[in-house]
């Protein structure tokens, strides 16, 4: 056989596996992105193994508990009783056909990309690699990431001179690259995961239309690009689309404030408009591992081709000085009361980034509660889904959840999140002063709330 038509032979089998679900797939990152794409390939009779520094989440899947509240008891007991394991051990890796790294991309002190989840997670694949293997990127990142970081790491530290399939002649000693952005929407229950369709750049030909193969058989849409960048690229637009828009109504609010109009009322007129508009919503900030960062990984990429991204820095500075707005509020707001926000006790009502979810990442929340803290105020929170804040990349908060009772008994209560659990009615009745953020009071009549 001759080293083209055994090249060829990895790619067939590799797509035959895929196709009678024989496959391996080794994910690797076991959080908000990697669990619930393990979920579906054990729905689809993958055999899949996760992969995770976190020995905390390790033992927990592997006792069949769950530390992602929309993610069910029953959901991991299911997949486990398919064959899903999760481990720490890299090792395991060499038995994989395919390899999907879902892994964080944050920034670091100096709002620059911090890619060492990525090229640490890489250097431990190095030395397991094997030919005909397929290793797809999700982590949201720059342009070039895969091609310029990702590859000379698998390239170099590889224990079997392995090469990645570049041109569409293949060699029989290649193994296969791709990158597929993540498109998770945390709370998101109006659409099915399946029904999301699934970006897919391959390095060459053989990697995209394995990974195409892949995807398929747990998305109903797959959609190639030309290259890792391309997908590396539609991921940093669908973000930043979101956060300039963003950044737009929450300048727009400010403005209304000023003059008096309610912005929700004018984004709700706006929005009947049957082409042209897609409506936006102000808040405190943005939150979320993607929207608050994603757009600077852009930035700091452009610099090296002299191009300055000022519309994108200009959004990203708009949305981050939002929760400073939010303490001017709550300032005003207890100034009218012949308060300070020095010496008052504070309540702020949820947490997470976003409605009816349990994650924290980002959450303009936890600016908000340090800035208050910094200005004096006792803080206090409530949040369903997080009964203790702790150590975070950026806060060190150490608080306990407080009962939701007695609500008089706070100077201001501050509804940063609004999730679906509280009743706004009782809680305007209750409190002597309320600062909404995201207009959760709507149709309710009370001299006590404050919009901003």
């Amino acid at each position: 056989m001759t080293t083209s038509s055994a090249a060829a032979t990895h790619v067939d089998q590799l797509k035959s596996k895929i196709q009678k679900r024989q496959a391996r797939v080794g994910i690797i990152g076991l959080g908000y992105v990697g669990l619930p794409l393990a979920l579906l390939y054990s729905e689809q009779k993958f055999q899949v193994t996760g992969f995770d520094i976190d020995a905390r989440k390790v033992d927990t899947l592997s006792k069949g508990g769950s530390y992602i509240y929309r993610i069910t008891i029953e959901e991991i007991q299911a997949a486990r009783a398919q064959g899903f394991s999760a481990t720490s051990d890299y090792s395991e890796l060499s038995a994989m056909d395919a390899i999907i790294i879902c892994v964080p991309t944050p920034l670091n002190e100096y709002h620059e990309p911090d890619l060492s989840y990525i090229t640490g997670t890489t250097h431990s694949i190095a030395p397991h690699l094997k030919a005909g293997q397929l290793v797809i990127l999700e982590s949201t990142t720059y342009p070039g990431t895969t091609e310029e970081v990702m590859i000379p790491i698998l390239e170099k530290e590889n224990r079997a001179g392995l090469t990645a399939a570049r041109k569409d002649t293949l060699a029989e000693n290649e193994f296969f690259v791709a990158f597929s952005p993540e498109r998770e929407d945390p709370g998101n229950t109006t659409v099915a995961r399946r029904d999301i369709p699934k970006v897919v750049g391959g390095l060459n030909a053989q990697a995209s239309e394995l990974a195409c193969a892949l995807y398929g058989c747990i998305f109903n849409r797959t959609v190639p690009v030309s290259s890792p960048a391309a997908a590396e690229m539609t991921k940093l637009l669908e973000n930043i689309y979101r956060c300039v828009n963003i950044a737009l109504v929450n300048e727009l609010k400010l403005l209304c404030l000023r003059m008096g109009l309610n912005i929700w009322e004018v984004i709700e007129a706006a929005s009947t408009k049957p082409f042209g508009f897609h409506p936006f919503y102000p808040g405190p900030g943005l939150g979320g591992h993607c929207i608050p960062i994603d757009p600077f990984y852009l930035s700091w990429k452009a610099k090296e081709f002299d191009f300055r991204t000022r519309f994108i820095e200009l959004a990203g500075e708009i949305n981050n000085n939002m929760p400073y707005h939010v303490l001017a509020s709550v300032g005003g707001a207890l100034n009218r009361h012949k308060k300070s926000v020095n010496g008052a006790q504070v309540l702020i009502l949820g947490v997470a980034y976003k409605k009816d979810i349990d994650d924290l990442r980002e959450s303009p929340a936890l600016a908000i509660i340090e800035l208050l803290q910094k200005d004096g105020a006792a803080v206090s929170y409530h949040d369903p889904y997080f009964p203790f804040i702790g150590k975070g990349r950026k806060y060190d908060l150490q608080m306990k959840r407080v009962e939701l009772k007695n609500l008089g008994q706070y100077d201001c209560v501050v509804i940063v999140t609004d999730h679906s659990d509280y009743d706004y009615r009782d809680i305007v009745q209750q409190a002597q002063l309320v600062v909404d953020t995201r207009n959760a009071t709507r149709g309710i009549e009370s001299s006590k709330i404050v919009h901003c």
